[in-house]
């Protein structure tokens, strides 16, 4: 059953980045846009997305459970040390769904529609960007993990283990990575004139994401980052990331074209390929603390919860995918059986 728990853990982090980011996304996209593209990308967001974005979350809470059953090590390091990021996100996942809510439901329609527009959008971009730190945090080699709290500052243990360069740098990797997911799912769901609009801003944005991820290699490697030595040096790795690479050249035609299922498969097969690229190499050493590398796999619930655990995953799964599918559907979200 561990094989299934771990599934549905990928499984979940997969469709967390490539749902939730298209949402965070879409702020993101509507944030960088000009005051009449604001307009249009606003009124697209609330009919491809409004009737489902609350959907998109389902898939973190799922992960947290996860780990906070199977793998409580994991849980508690996530949680102690990374607490003041966490709380953030989830501060601006609040802050999000109020705008998201109240700008467009409010029934008075007056000046605080403009604190709500900003908002929404700020909150769109920040909260990517500190869930990608939490990441940066975790395999940066900062973390202190001791059982000796008091003989280390509250600056030293809970914030200098996220707040430094790395984290940022993949902060803004993962918001620029939401804004391409964003604008390549609008091009399909854009009338015929505005199209072009998420044409270009979904070029712009994989430029964007391949830039900020070089950098953030790049720093890592220069910084001596453990993680980030193992991933350049393994073949595996490297290897993903030359096929991502050489998939750029039919995602870049198939967004200009305005291609809808086309440019969908492609910005999808990149997340997928970042995170086999990320996490096959070290796997299943995903955590780095100060002392290297820990294993998911040390420290896990007894068999017993793992059995349990597996057979609520699958229960689940066979209810939640087939309603989740047909409420996409439904609300013509997903339209990847359309040829236009």
């Amino acid at each position: 059953m561990m094989y299934v728990v771990l599934f549905f853990l990928a499984f979940s982090l997969l469709l967390y980045v490539l749902l939730a980011g298209a949402d965070f996304g879409a702020g993101i996209v509507e944030l960088f846009s000009s005051k009449k593209n604001q307009a249009i990308t606003k009124k697209t967001i609330y009919r491809v997305m409004g009737p489902v974005w609350e959907a998109n979350h389902i898939w973190i809470i799922i992960m947290i459970v996860i780990l906070w059953v199977a793998f409580p090590a994991y849980y508690n390091i996530i949680v102690i040390y990374l607490h003041i990021p966490l709380t953030l996100m989830l501060l601006g996942i609040t802050l999000r769904g109020v705008a998201f809510v109240f700008r467009h439901y409010d029934a008075y329609k007056d000046k605080s529609q403009i604190l709500y527009d900003w908002m929404f959008k700020i909150s769109s971009l920040l909260t990517p960007v500190f869930l990608g730190i939490t990441f940066g945090a975790l395999i940066s080699g900062k973390i202190i993990h001791t059982t000796t709290p008091i003989d280390y500052s509250f600056k030293i243990l809970y914030i200098d283990s996220w707040l430094h360069t790395f984290s940022i740098l993949t902060g803004f990797f993962f918001a620029a990575l939401c804004a391409f997911l964003s604008a390549v799912l609008l091009i399909g769901e854009a009338s015929y004139g505005d199209k072009k609009i998420y044409v270009k801003k979904a070029t712009i944005a994989t430029i964007v994401v391949v830039l900020f991820g070089f950098i953030t290699i790049l720093y890592g490697y220069i910084s001596k980052i453990q993680f980030v030595i193992d991933f350049v040096s393994n073949l595996y790795a490297m290897t993903t990331i030359l096929i991502s690479a050489i998939l750029l050249i039919p995602l870049w035609s198939s967004i200009r074209k305005g291609r809808r299922v086309l440019s969908r498969l492609f910005a999808g097969s990149q997340v997928l390929l970042i995170l086999i690229a990320a996490l096959t190499p070290h796997y299943p050493s995903i955590l780095f603390t100060t002392d290297g590398g820990i294993s998911i796999l040390d420290n896990v619930a007894p068999d017993s919860v793992i059995k349990v655990l597996g057979i609520s995953l699958l229960i689940g799964g066979f209810v939640i995918l087939p309603g989740l599918f047909h409420l996409l559907k439904s609300f013509k979200m997903i339209k990847i059986l359309e040829r236009h």
